[in-house]
C-alpha cells in the first residue's frame, strides 16, 4: 500500500460544485469553498489547481446514482465532468468515485443538527455533501493505489 496523502472529494454539479479535503494522514475531512461555475473547463481547472496547491494524492468524485442504482441524467454529466477531468490531473493523482445516493440528506441532516435552516443551507450543502463523501470513503474506503494505477474501470 502507497503512502496516505490528501484526499479531495467532489460533489459535482451544474451550478456549483461542492469541495472537501482530507488532513495529509487521511484522516479527517474539511470543508472547501465550493466552485460557482456552469463552464465544465472552469470547473476542471479550478480542481487541478486544488490539487496541486494542497498536494492532493487521489481526488474522489460522488456519483449521483438513482435511488435503484442506476446512472441517471446527473450521473452522465458526472460522467461527462469525469472524462473532463482525468487527463487535466498531474502524473500519480489517482482518481475514483463514489457512490453519493444518500450524502445530499446526510447533508441536510447536519445542517439542521448545526441550526441552519432550510433557507440558509444552499450555501453550504453541497460542500457539506462532499465532506460526507470524503467521510464515508475515509471510513470504508479501499486503501490508496500506487500512482499510476489509474482510475477504476
Amino acid at each position: 500500500m502507497a503512502e496516505p496523502g490528501r484526499v479531495l472529494a467532489v460533489d459535482y454539479g451544474a451550478r456549483r460544485t461542492g469541495l472537501a479535503i482530507s488532513d495529509p494522514l487521511g484522516i479527517a475531512a474539511h470543508p472547501l469553498p465550493p466552485v460557482d461555475s456552469r463552464d465544465l473547463q472552469e470547473t476542471v481547472q479550478a480542481i487541478v489547481r486544488l490539487v496541486q496547491e494542497r498536494e492532493v494524492r487521489r481526488v474522489l468524485v460522488g456519483m449521483p446514482y438513482l435511488r435503484d442504482g442506476r446512472e441517471g441524467e446527473a450521473a452522465a454529466r458526472t460522467r461527462l465532468f469525469l472524462s473532463a477531468l482525468g487527463p487535466a490531473l498531474p502524473a500519480g493523482v489517482g482518481l475514483e468515485t463514489w457512490d453519493e445516493r444518500f450524502t445530499t440528506a446526510a447533508a441536510e441532516q447536519l445542517l439542521r443538527e448545526a441550526g441552519l435552516r432550510r433557507r440558509d443551507f444552499q450555501e453550504a450543502l453541497d460542500s457539506v455533501a462532499a465532506v460526507v463523501i470524503l467521510r464515508e470513503y475515509l471510513a470504508g474506503g479501499s486503501p490508496f493505489e500506487p500512482p499510476g494505477s489509474g482510475p477504476p474501470g
